[in-house]
């Protein structure tokens, strides 16, 4: 898998390359901020579009997210679809906004990550709370650490693709999914 640091990408886009940026998080998280010039396209759009995915183009295409673990997978998607000149940014928008990069700033939902800790929190206090009443309770919290273990072990995120159809992680305005893909395989 190709990777490409905060300072390559923006040389790249100084340069005037054809090159063609995609943000791979939940139109919520996108509206809330983005890199100038990007094109939101949701890891959930891209899988279950992936047989469409054919370039029609020959831009080289760089993936965000909040931190890269979205974009790797949104990489592999888009590797076993065939797409060539794929990358991802090192470090996702984290880097981007560590480096002084400009970024889009808008209302939205707060980040994915920040959503799972919310919600595996209180499903956790939820748990531990209510085993005063009711004993068994407390494996709803312990369901929820395995759960946590088990998606730092694979590097997924069950709760995050959960969380990522809820109303508040799309945007009213979202454009229709076709004209969404479009921005990754067709050409301007």
């Amino acid at each position: 898998m190709n990777t490409l640091t905060t300072t390559q990408v923006r040389a790249l886009l100084d340069s005037g390359a054809g090159i063609r940026l995609i943000d791979v998080r939940s139109p919520g998280e996108f509206a809330a901020g983005h890199i100038p010039g990007s094109a939101n396209v949701p890891l959930d759009l891209l899988r279950r579009h992936s047989a469409r995915l054919r370039a029609e183009h020959d831009d080289q295409v760089v993936l965000v997210c909040r931190s890269g673990v979205r974009a790797r997978d949104a990489h592999r998607i888009a590797a076993a679809a065939g797409l060539a000149a794929v990358s991802v940014l090192d470090g996702g928008l984290n880097a981007w906004e560590s480096q002084g990069a400009p970024v889009n700033r808008g209302r939205g939902t707060w980040a994915m990550e920040r959503q799972v800790r919310m919600a595996a929190g209180g499903i956790v206090l939820a748990g531990v709370a209510g085993s005063v009443v009711w004993k068994p309770a407390k494996w709803v919290a312990g369901a929820v650490g395995a759960g946590l273990a088990f998606s730092a072990l694979t590097d997924t995120c069950a709760m995050a693709r959960a969380l990522s159809v809820l109303p508040w992680n799309r945007t009213a305005a979202a454009r229709p999914e076709s004209e969404t893909l479009a921005a990754l395989v067709a050409r301007p």
